[in-house]
This record gives C-alpha cells, sequence and structure tokens, in this order.
C-alpha cells in the first residue's frame, strides 16, 4: 500500500523473537536486516514525496527490497528449524 511502512517486524510478527536472536548473533542476518529497513525507509520517503524521484527508480527499491525480505524469511525459516531438532 501507499506510504505504508514494511518494517520486518509487522510483516514477520511471527519471528518477532528470532528477528532479534539473529540481528544480534548473525552478521550476515544484521547486515540484510540494516539494508532492508534503510530502504523500506527511502520507499516510504518517496511515496510521502518528501523526495522525488522516477516511477522507474522507485520500482528498483520495491523490487530490492522484496529480494532482501525472501533473503531475511528464508534464514529466519533455516534458523526456525534449526532450533526445533
Amino acid at each position: 500500500m501507499f506510504g505504508e511502512k514494511h518494517d520486518l517486524i509487522h510483516e514477520l510478527p511471527e519471528y518477532k523473537e528470532q528477528i532479534h536472536k539473529l540481528k544480534m548473533n548473525n552478521p550476515l542476518f544484521a547486515k540484510l536486516f540494516d539494508e532492508y529497513h534503510e530502504l523500506d525507509h527511502e520507499i516510504l520517503r518517496i511515496e510521502e514525496a518528501i523526495e522525488i524521484t522516477s516511477d522507474e527508480y522507485l520500482e528498483a527499491l520495491k523490487k530490492k527490497r522484496l529480494n532482501l525480505k525472501d533473503k531475511l524469511f528464508n534464514m529466519l525459516r533455516v534458523s526456525g528449524n534449526d532450533s526445533e531438532l
């Protein structure tokens, strides 16, 4: 939705504790998490017309955010499976 935050905790609330644990213990997850949130913030600023850019640039940012979300989600799923073993 236009002008809506997509921070990972709100997108994946069932993984809140795992997100916190991985941020503290997995440097790659922490790096991707920070990159995801920086992108989300930039997209929100563009959608709220605080920053002006082309539609193509905005769409590229959204695709990159989605790709990062997929990577983070897969890391969460794998870490959840590891804890169940």
